[in-house]
């Protein structure tokens, strides 16, 4: 519980890259930012960490690889810690510090995140950066237990190339939202005008047919196919986490210096799938460990319906402004400025 605390570090993170990057890359600046980090992630669980602390491992600390492991990652992060605090900064500029200073009152901050916009980009998140938490703590049981891979090594290193995937891609998915914005093309023929919502739909609609696929896989009774279809579910979530956090600033353009509060909230909700998924993955009720994806891709079908209608053109053009719980933006001195129709 408490080493799962750490976690707070990314939603710190992600709200500090808004301080520094301007809405036309702050996409793939978000990506490079969270996707390195995820991609850690895996390679520290599942690819590095059991073969320097594998079965046998002692040093004069520790007899115990999981203490080893443990202590040395906690001392690297503290290292890292006193790095950042020491040569780090809040924001590029004192006035962009001051800008958003301004907007940290708690009613503007409900304000900005129950907008429609900032709601339906956190449950997008849910479905992609929650799920990739998911498959990062479950994927090398699921192919030790699903295919009686009995070596915990190579289980891991099947479960890296979804880490891998998941966290290097996600810098693509931010650019290619970048790119498709600024050629104004439609790849869809829905939300017609609306270039961003169209590829962050579209990469929504990607994982959960990767879901699909990941049930379909696994059923086969190859674990060569289930680890081919993992790492295009982890392509999808590298593409939609990229694009959900090219939409933040997107969807608020006229609201820059609360993109830090709504890039907030929507990576800290994101990680309740992280918690929610695998409870699903490994439910007693289903009939073997393959069929908890196609179960997780129908509960996201809900999700991909909200964005559908939030990425409407007419719905979209309100997206920060309409919404629920709170009626009226405060202004700066916590009053109430406008209200909503």
């Amino acid at each position: 519980m408490i080493a799962s605390l750490a976690g707070i570090t990314f939603v710190i993170g992600i709200q500090h890259v808004a301080e520094w990057f301007e809405e036309e890359n702050l996409g793939l600046a978000e990506g490079v930012f969270a996707g390195i980090g995820n991609a850690g992630a895996g390679l520290g669980a599942y690819f590095t960490l059991p073969r320097i602390f594998g079965e046998g491992y002692a040093d004069p600390l520790f007899a115990t690889n999981w203490r080893a492991a443990f202590f040395y990652t906690g001392v690297l992060a503290v290292v890292l810690g006193v790095v950042y605090y020491v040569f780090g900064d809040a924001a590029k500029s004192d006035a962009k510090r001051q800008a958003t200073r301004e907007k940290a009152s708690f009613r503007q901050f409900l304000y900005v995140d129950t907008r429609h916009g900032a709601v339906v980009l956190a449950a997008a998140y849910v479905m992609t950066f929650g799920l990739e938490v998911a498959m990062n703590g479950w994927l090398g049981t699921y192919y030790r237990e699903g295919f009686g891979q009995g070596d915990i090594v190579i289980a891991a290193t099947f479960a890296a190339t979804f880490s891998i995937a998941a966290g290097l891609l996600r810098p693509l998915g931010g650019y290619t939202s970048d790119v498709v914005a600024r050629r104004e093309r439609d790849i869809l023929p829905w939300f017609e005008g609306r270039y961003r919502e169209q590829w962050t739909f579209a990469t929504l609609m990607f994982v959960v047919v990767a879901m699909v696929g990941m049930t379909v896989a696994g059923l086969s009774g190859s674990i060569y196919l289930a680890v081919a279809a993992g790492f295009l579910v982890g392509v999808g979530c590298a593409f939609s986490e990229g694009a959900i956090f090219a939409q933040v600033p997107a969807m608020f353009p006229n609201s820059s210096n609360s993109s830090g509060s709504v890039a907030g909230v929507v990576g800290g909700i994101g990680t309740i799938g992280g918690t929610v998924y695998p409870l699903v993955f490994a439910a007693p009720f289903l009939p073997n460990l393959h069929l908890g994806y196609a179960v997780v891709a129908v509960t996201m079908l809900p999700i991909v319906a909200l964005a559908a209608w939030v990425f409407q053109p007419a719905v979209a053009e309100r997206a920060t402004e309409d919404g629920w719980l709170v009626a009226a933006e405060p202004s700066a001195d916590g009053a109430v400025a406008s209200s909503d129709d």
